[in-house]
């Protein structure tokens, strides 16, 4: 008989989404892991920095164990999107380092409470924010996972890297000639809609 345990699930996804999102920073240069390279500014550092950020309410305050350090671009007299990406006196390795400690105190959080724990999203609608674990849980791996995602697509951006490992494209196989082609044959697709 198979058994279920509905916490480890949610953590092994959560794991997943948080390796995928710090994976896309691996081997480039500062230049390129803070470069926007899209109209709202989106970039690699800047989508750890705010899913850490993210991760430290979610799984601190709402259950009632704040995370220890400050976060001043996330305070009421913040400019706006300073959680979105890094300034010249944050660099890589402390934007890291911070997630990995945010991620130290929402495992505990995790580890310590059941799946039905309550807490309190202070920056929810009253009428919901009134939570359990497991919906926090469901909540903030999606919230990783959809910046991952445009993680996916800034990295591609920046050196045509994909996947979510080095050892795992999780793309049909091919080498780039093939994409190329496989690019040029959709584009003609896209451009015979035009016609009608």
């Amino acid at each position: 008989m198979v058994s279920f345990d509905p916490k480890a699930d949610l953590v092994h996804y959560l794991q997943q989404a948080r390796e995928a999102l710090l994976w896309k920073l691996d081997g480039l240069s500062d230049y390129d892991v803070r470069r926007p390279l899209v109209f709202t500014g989106t970039n690699l550092l800047g989508l750890v920095k705010h899913v850490a950020s993210v991760e430290a309410g979610y799984f601190g305050q709402t259950f009632g164990r704040p995370f220890p350090e400050p976060m001043p671009w996330i305070e009421g007299d913040a400019e706006d999107n300073a959680d979105m990406w890094a300034d010249e006196s944050e660099s890589r390795e402390q934007i890291v380092d911070f997630y990995r400690r945010v991620r130290v105190h929402g495992d505990a959080t995790i580890a310590e409470l059941p799946l039905d724990a309550t807490g309190r999203v202070p920056w929810w609608p009253a009428e919901r924010a009134e939570v359990s674990l497991h919906r926090i849980l469901v909540h903030v791996t999606a919230e990783v996972s959809r910046h991952a995602g445009h993680a996916d697509i800034v990295r591609e951006l920046i050196d045509e890297s994909v996947g979510v490992r080095a050892a795992h494209s999780n793309l049909p196989p091919g080498d780039r000639d093939w994409r190329v082609a496989y690019r040029e044959r959709l584009e003609r697709v896209a451009r015979l809609s035009l016609r009608e």
